[in-house]
Order: C-alpha cells, then sequence, then structure tokens
C-alpha cells in the first residue's frame, strides 16, 4: 500500500514535468493521495485534517518569513539598494577575472537577499548579459552564476531554505549559517580557482558594457542606498531574529525609497504587494519582480508539502523506507545516506522545499546530533536539488536570466559542497572506529 500510494504521487509529479504544468497540482494531488492513505489506515476524516494542519503549523515562521521576503525584495528594488551594489560592484570587474566575479557577486548577493530566484533575475540576468556582449560562453557565465546564486541561498541569515532546515531541524538559523561557512570554506575556494582559470583561459570581444549609467537613469545611486543592506549585516551578527531582521531592513528600504529615489508613498506600498516595475526597458528584465504576490507560489508549497509531514508523521508512511535509509546510513555514513536520499527527494520533488522536507523525513533520527543533521540537508538538499533540469530551483534561475541548461554541469560548487563533505565524513568515521578501538583496548 506505501508503495502505491508513493507512487501515485510520483506519476503525478512526472505528469506535471511532462505537460509543463504548475508543481502545485501535483502537490494537491499527493495531498488527496496520502489523506486517502490515512483513512485507508482507519484514521477519521476529522483526524486527517488535524494532521494536515499540525503540518502546517510546523511551517508558520517560515510562511510568514516568506511573506516578509517578498516585501522586502521589492523595497530593495524601488529603494536602489541593488542598483547601487550591482554598480559598485561592477567597477571591480575585468575581462579576465569575469567568470570568478559572476560567481562572487552572485554569491553576495544571494547572501544579501537570500535567494537564488531573486539573484539570478537580477545579478543574473546582469552577468549573462554581459558575457553575451563579451562572447564569453555563456554555458561557463551559467554555471558560475548558478553557484554563486545558491552559495549565498545556502547560508544567507534570510534564506527560506536556511529558515525551513532549521525549523525542521529545531537547531539555531545563527548556528548552523556559522557551520556551512565553515563546511564550504575549502569547496568554495576550490570553486574559485576553478573558475578563475576558466576565466582567464577564455578569449572576449569587449569591454565591459557601462552599467553606472543604464541604471543611474532610473536610480539614484547614493550611498544611502545600502543601508538596508547593512542593516541585513549588522543585526544578523547581532543574532536577532530573522523576522525582527527582515522588517528593519524593510523599513529602511522603504524611507530610503521614498526620500532617496523619491518614490511616492502610496506607490512604494503598492509596489510592496505587487512588486517593483522599472520604467526603462532596458531595465526591465533585470529589476521588474519581488512584492508580497511573488512569494504566494512559494508559500502555497510550503503550506501543502509541510501538511504531508503532519500525515506521514501519524499514518508511519515511509517508516519502511526509513528503515531501509537508516541502514544505509551505517554503512554510507549518515551524510552519505542524506546525500543519496536526497538526490532521489531532489530528482521527483521538482522543487527545493518538498525535496528538503521529504529528505528529513525519511533521515530524520539517523544522525543524533541536531546540528550535524542541519548541516547534512544544506550540504545536499539544498544544493542537489537545483542540479536537477526539471526542478523549479534549476528551471527559474536558469530561465530568468538566460543561462543555457548546459550550465548546470558547470555549476561546480554545487558537485564539489556534498562530494568534500562526504569525504570528510568517511574520514570522521575512520577516526571515530580508531578512537573507540583504542578505547577498548586500554579499558
Amino acid at each position: 500500500m506505501e508503495i502505491v500510494t508513493l507512487a501515485l504521487f510520483c506519476l503525478a509529479l512526472l505528469v506535471c514535468v511532462i505537460f509543463d504544468v504548475s508543481v502545485l497540482y501535483a502537490l494537491g494531488v499527493g495531498l488527496v493521495v496520502f489523506s486517502a492513505y490515512a483513512k485507508i489506515k482507519k484514521h477519521s476524516l476529522k483526524s486527517i485534517i488535524g494532521m494536515i494542519f499540525n503540518g502546517i503549523k510546523t511551517s508558520k515562521n517560515i510562511l510568514i518569513n516568506f511573506l516578509l521576503i517578498g516585501l522586502l525584495t521589492a523595497s530593495w528594488r524601488f529603494g536602489g539598494t541593488i542598483a547601487f551594489i550591482i554598480t559598485s560592484a561592477s567597477e571591480l570587474i575585468s575581462p579576465q577575472i569575469f567568470v570568478l566575479m559572476t560567481f562572487l557577486l552572485n554569491a553576495l548577493v544571494s547572501f544579501l537577499m537570500g535567494t537564488s530566484f531573486g539573484t539570478s533575475a537580477t545579478m543574473g540576468v546582469i552577468c549573462m548579459t554581459m558575457a553575451k556582449s563579451m562572447g564569453l560562453n555563456p554555458v561557463i557565465v551559467g554555471g558560475a552564476m548558478v553557484s554563486g546564486a545558491l552559495w549565498g541561498d545556502r547560508c544567507s541569515p534570510v534564506s527560506t531554505s536556511a529558515l525551513l532546515v532549521s525549523e525542521l531541524t529545531e537547531t539555531d538559523i545563527f548556528s548552523n549559517i556559522k557551520n556551512m561557512f565553515r563546511t564550504a570554506a575549502i569547496p568554495t575556494v576550490i570553486t574559485c580557482v576553478i573558475y578563475l582559470i576558466l576565466g582567464i583561459s577564455a578569449e572576449t570581444e569587449s569591454a565591459v558594457p557601462d552599467l553606472k549609467a543604464m541604471f543611474s537613469a532610473e536610480f539614484n545611486l547614493h550611498p544611502f542606498a545600502v543601508i538596508p543592506a547593512v542593516v541585513i549585516l549588522a543585526l544578523s551578527l547581532l543574532r536577532i531574529k530573522t523576522k525582527f531582521v527582515l522588517l528593519a531592513s524593510l523599513a529602511s528600504a522603504f524611507v530610503v525609497g521614498v526620500t532617496i529615489q523619491g518614490e511616492g508613498f502610496v506607490e512604494a506600498l503598492k509596489m510592496l504587494i505587487v512588486g517593483y516595475e522599472a520604467e526603462t526597458e532596458a531595465l526591465q528584465k533585470m529589476m521588474n519582480g519581488g512584492g508580497l504576490v511573488s512569494m504566494l507560489n512559494a508559500t502555497a508549497i510550503v503550506c501543502i508539502s509541510s501538511a504531508y509531514s503532519g500525515i506521514f508523521a501519524e499514518t508511519g508512511l515511509l517508516n519502511s523506507l526509513k528503515e531501509k535509509i537508516a541502514l544505509l546510513g551505517k554503512k554510507a555514513t549518515p551524510f552519505g545516506a542524506t546525500m543519496i536520499t536526497s538526490s532521489l527527494t531532489s530528482l521527483i520533488s521538482c522543487n527545493q522545499t518538498l525535496a528538503i522536507i521529504l529528505t528529513h523525513q525519511l533521515c530524520n533520527g539517523m544522525e543524533k546530533d541536531k546540528s550535524r543533521a542541519a548541516i547534512n540537508l544544506e550540504n545536499t538538499a539544498v544544493v542537489i536539488s537545483p542540479l536537477v533540469p526539471w526542478s523549479i530551483a534549476a528551471a527559474v534561475p536558469l530561465t530568468s536570466s538566460g543561462a543555457p541548461t548546459a550550465s548546470l554541469l558547470l555549476a561546480v560548487f554545487l558537485y564539489i559542497l556534498p562530494l568534500w563533505s562526504f569525504m570528510t565524513a568517511l574520514i570522521r568515521r575512520r577516526k571515530d572506529n580508531k578512537n573507540e578501538q583504542n578505547n577498548k583496548l586500554h579499558s
């Protein structure tokens, strides 16, 4: 019965992928299928509804933050924060280091914005446009863009994926971020070296275009425009609760937008809801978006995916799979089992959020240390899902930035991080086994 239930859900996801239909339909089918399974297992309709609401309730904080992030991304657009960061960073670029700078700039913007989608739609578009104007290989630049966007999305204090992992594992997001920086240090250095070599060996046709002139036509590039970004960094370092960090940055961006950029109060409020729309045609593809409305789809995905967790927990639907994964964890280390599981959930789930939730459900309890369990999720499900071409986590950044699908092959950070983490997990287990044997000999 469990296999049939999961197969029906996978079939619904497959149909959505084949016919290019929103994954929400498949998630809705999944909710019906899993509820039917609970009914067959003699659970009442009232208890099933309770399971659904209990599942959603566990993600209430992440849902609130999702909506705040939607407001924030719009305010950073009309407040000129993104424009100021991009134009300031563009002055550091030379053709020889363009691929490396694409990775670093997208990582910076993604860390500040907390979203790979928003980054690819802003800095990603700019980098791809500049790459084409210089005659650089779009596959290489696209790979660097995806790597950078996910580097920042993974470890930002305002990242929805980081917030989701901290909620699921009941860990402190700032402690998780510290561990994410630590475990990503060497993979980041290796990634930078690879992109530097690829950039130096590439041939260019022209110089970097003048982005400052393009943005100054619509924005006042005043240094005060960077204040919302400074607020994010400063309050995050002080470990203020995420929702208060978001609110503070949102408030400062709103003030900057009204005072520095000259936006009307009512118009600014409207943009917080429906998003920013650039007046200049050249900036529309790069800057349009954000707002509360932009997060409704992601919020719906999290709501339905979270509802699954309540049903899974009460019905034991995944118990047989969890037992097999636990056995795998003893052989391949808990990280290895999490990496394999997240690869499979990423292939069938079509979105990063569901991949994270399913991986957590299947691997929960295998790693006794909650902090280590959190970093296992961050170094697997969060970065593996964007490597699946039909996943929303890959399709949206590629489509919005204009990067080719083959760019995923050169998103080297997303490969190096889990492989490096797996290697260190094997070394750590070998050391633990050796210490255990030494203790037995001495006792």
